[in-house]
């Protein structure tokens, strides 16, 4: 399986509001619920009214598209950065999901996943 990398760094953070999400960006996910808007978002594009944010995150994303019927992808994933006490934030597609490391364990997660034979383009 191949893992590509996200360039850039990238913000996860909860607003008040939409208002202030530029849907022209080229990366951005939004997640509304009953009780949070939350935004994960390169740094540089993060709005300026959060009420809270967490800098420091680098991201890659599992290459193709993935059925719905395929089971244990991000759950074998997730196990071998646990077990390399690297911790994530996952956000899901359509398409595909997206792993968030902090940026210091990015090269180690990277590393640790290739030794178990995924593919890092």
């Amino acid at each position: 399986m191949e893992l590509k990398q996200i360039d850039g760094r990238l913000t996860v953070c909860k607003l008040k509001t939409t208002a202030e999400i530029d849907l022209n960006q080229d990366f951005y996910f939004v997640g509304r619920t009953d009780e949070e808007i939350s935004l994960v978002c390169k740094t540089e594009n993060t709005p300026t009214k959060t009420l809270e944010r967490d800098d420091g995150w680098r991201a890659f994303r599992i290459k193709g598209i993935l059925d719905f019927s395929l089971i244990g992808i991000l759950s074998k994933i997730s196990s071998i950065l646990a077990e390399n006490k690297i911790g994530i934030f996952a956000v899901s597609t359509y398409n595909t999901d997206y792993i968030l490391v902090r940026e210091g364990d990015f090269n180690a997660a990277l590393t640790a996943l290739g030794e178990h034979g995924y593919k890092i383009v």
